[in-house]
């Protein structure tokens, strides 16, 4: 077996290719009877996750068009914003090249949630053209009057969605660095696609946008009735909730009660397993094993597996390697077949499970290899739980209670401890006397032991193609007999052989097969899977409860390793994340509206955003994962856009002289239109990760789940909390503005005077 791995920073995919045209080198160079085989192959599980990511983003920039063409039903008005799709992400790109990026999951995956609402700005713009249109101005004077007026909303849009994402950026640990290329990417989209909003859409409608009824024909006319209808639908619910405002309210609270709690209890989880094609299994067998027999079992686990009808080929290894230094370990890596003619990884593991058990003598691990290694080291499972202790006899009589309790939980599976202080042992203790009378030293008598038992090349035997070891010991029949110790005879001093059994005693006894450190300190670590159904966030719960339970001392420091301790970091940031972006948000807006009153209005969709989100990962049996949280985020940014749009127009109205109750009136009945279609862009364009199809995709579902929950529940909800909310916002600013220190933080925007 022959590995090669990349160097940091270099292209997995070029390097792969790379060693593929030197094979063919390789193989006319190999005599006839040896065979050059590939085994493994990281790069197919990358090119399958990156084509699936990129089908993905050609099918949401297809279903995005097809929004707008469903609501605009006219060509020319399709086309135009949809060219603000490929602008963003080639213009994505060039930024990307600039930072020295790659194009890889993370990348792909944010250029796929941003075409949804990319085109969000192009569609807002195009819109309100068109309205201008419907009125009867031309092309040009629509487009510049349009553009006009909706500047603003959309500069304000751009900037609080790309304020989103500054947060992220100052994050550290292992999710920060993971996040990072994430969220400059998307980013960078956001701000591309509103500088095109403002600049090349304007400029298309003015000289390509063809009248809004031209070439109108039946269906035309049956969606008309359908959009239509449902503007007269809207109208008369929002008249109704506005004349209940108090139960309008008390939604609102409902919301944020329904949010808090649902973030307190939903599972939480890290980075979720991801099937790569391939599983690896540690075997470990007991501490007094041979050689021979450790070959014999090893061979029995492994050919079990490559009889799974899934398993493609099968590498078995035992003995110390990188990340086993006993023997009593063994290693076995399987490919598996294509996704297409298989089931998911972890079923493949399931129903190995009961044949493994059946061979005698060593237990299996099976797990699939998380496809980002978060420290730690590489154990037989993926979680791990280290104990120290200055004091190695505590820390030997406690790690096995808590071991014990460990694998009676319900929750946990394949656990399992480093833990191998019962190996057999023989003590030689020599009696000096009768050594020294016999003339034989100490050195003589261990140069012995270590011919016979320790497998020592003496000498190399060289041939004109190849070269042998010669290896000296004692014949293996002796070798597993501890009694036959007593027959080996060392030479003294005048080249006589003396038993051995005349020189020494053998005491057997156990004692520690390795002793584990970690830092300074001796540890024992305890590595363990969960159950399938049970979060992360709960086994790390339990584990801390039992070693309440069993009242450890405290001298002996129990800590997570690897995924489990970058999990508890993570865990703790989040919701301090989430309300650093809320009040990045809410500084962006206040700057952009000269107001601190309606960020707040701005943000009200919030919370049914947030409880749409967690409710539909709750009844998805999705847990609360970092691609969860990262939809989370991008909903606070999406949401604000409907109440961005409302809100600018009734302040603009209320200048005009308007009431602010008939201005945010207006202002909803007015955008709903493009309300509606961004939304549905978003939606739609969020809706294949949800789906999860594809090589790797179904770990990246939580974060499409998220998004188009909350989505839909903040549809249903902003365009009838957003308009009660503003009522009560703008009175409260209209009564604290009546007192002059507070004009210092209430005031507005002058309205502008007429020339």
């Amino acid at each position: 077996m022959l590995a090669v791995q990349r160097q940091p920073g270099t292209n997995t995919i070029e390097v792969v290719d790379a060693i593929r045209k030197l094979l063919p080198v390789f193989r006319q160079q190999l005599p006839a009877a040896v065979n050059l085989n590939v085994v493994y192959d990281r790069s197919i599980a990358i090119r399958e996750s990156v084509h699936d990511v990129q089908f993905t983003l050609l099918l949401t920039i297809a279903l995005v068009v097809m929004v707008i063409f469903l609501f605009l039903r006219n060509l020319s008005a399709t086309i135009i914003p949809s060219l603000a799709v490929p602008l963003s992400i080639v213009g994505t790109f060039a930024i990307m090249y600039a930072l020295g990026y790659t194009i890889d999951i993370i990348s792909l995956m944010a250029l796929t949630l941003c075409v949804g609402f990319v085109v969000d700005d192009a569609v807002v713009m195009l819109e309100n053209i068109v309205r201008h249109m419907e009125h009867g101005e031309d092309r040009m004077t629509a487009a510049l009057r349009g553009a006009r007026e909706i500047g603003f909303t959309i500069l304000s849009m751009t900037l609080s969605l790309a304020a989103v994402f500054i947060p992220v950026l100052f994050m550290g640990g292992v999710v920060g660095r993971l996040l990072h290329e994430f969220a400059i990417t998307i980013g960078a989209a956001v701000l591309v696609s509103g500088i095109v909003s403002l600049t090349l859409t304007p400029m298309l409608c003015s000289r390509f946008l063809k009248p809004p009824h031209a070439g109108q024909n039946r269906l035309y006319d049956a969606s008309e009735r359908f959009f239509d209808g449902m503007l007269h639908t809207y109208d008369v619910t929002l008249k109704w909730v506005l004349r209940h405002r108090i139960t309008t309210m008390v939604t609102l609270l409902l919301t944020f009660l329904v949010t808090a709690v649902l973030f307190v209890r939903i599972p939480k989880g890290f980075i979720p397993t991801e099937d790569n094609g391939s599983i690896f299994a540690f075997t470990e067998t007991a501490q007094d094993i041979s050689f021979d027999a450790m070959v014999e079992k090893q061979k029995a686990v492994a050919d079990i597996i490559r009889a799974d009808p899934a398993v493609q080929q099968n590498m078995s290894f035992i003995g110390a390697s990188g990340s086993s230094v006993v023997l009593n370990n063994g290693r076995v890596f399987s490919l598996l077949k294509p996704r297409e003619e298989r089931p998911h990884a972890e079923k493949i593991i399931e129903r190995l499970r009961p044949k493994l058990a059946t061979v005698p003598g060593i237990r299996v691990y099976p797990q699939i290899l998380p496809t980002i290694r978060i420290g730690g080291q590489l154990t037989k499972a993926v979680y791990q739980y280290t104990l120290q202790d200055t004091d190695t006899q505590e820390l030997y009589y406690w790690a096995p209670l808590i071991y014990d309790k460990l694998r009676q939980m319900p929750s946990l599976q394949d656990v399992n401890s480093d833990l191998q202080i019962t190996s057999p042992q023989l003590t030689v203790e020599i009696d000096r006397n009768k050594a020294a009378t016999l003339e034989v030293s100490a050195d003589q008598i261990e140069s012995a032991l270590g011919a016979a038992y320790g497998a020592k090349q003496v000498s190399t035997i060289y041939t004109p193609s190849n070269q042998y070891w010669v290896i000296l010991e004692v014949d293996p029949q002796f070798q597993r007999d501890p009694t036959a110790l007593g027959l080996l005879y060392v030479r003294n001093a005048r080249g006589t052989l003396v038993p051995l059994a005349s020189l020494a005693t053998m005491t057997p006894g156990i004692g520690p097969l390795t002793v584990n450190h970690l830092g300074q300190l001796p540890a024992v670590t305890i590595s363990f899977n969960t159950r399938p159904g049970v979060a992360l966030s709960q086994a790390v719960a339990e584990v801390d409860r039992v070693q309440r339970e069993l009242r450890v001392p405290a001298t002996v420091t129990g800590t997570f390793q690897g995924t489990a301790q970058a999990f508890q970091a993570s865990l703790q940031g989040q919701g301090m994340l989430l309300l650093i972006t809320i009040l990045v948000i809410y500084l962006v807006l206040g700057i952009l509206y000269e107001s601190f009153i309606h960020p707040l209005t701005i943000l009200s969709g919030l919370p049914s955003a947030g409880a749409g989100a967690l409710l539909t990962l709750w009844l998805f049996g999705m847990e609360l994962n970092i691609y969860g949280f990262v939809g989370m985020i991008m909903l606070i940014g999406i949401v604000k856009k409907n109440a961005i749009m409302m809100i600018d127009f009734a302040i603009e109205a209320e200048r005009g002289g308007m009431s602010p109750a008939e201005a945010i009136y207006q202002g909803c009945l007015l955008r709903f239109r493009p309300i509606m279609m961004t939304t549905m862009a978003a939606l739609l364009g969020t809706l294949p990760i949800a789906l999860g199809i594809g090589a790797g995709a179904d770990a990246r579902r939580p974060l499409g789940l998220a998004v188009v929950g909350g989505l839909v529940v903040s549809q249903l909800l902003t365009l009838y909390i957003t308009p009660v909310l503003y009522l009560y916002m703008e009175s409260a600013q209209k009564y604290l503005a009546s007192h002059a220190i507070s004009r210092v933080f209430f005031w507005r925007r002058p309205a502008p005077q007429p020339s």
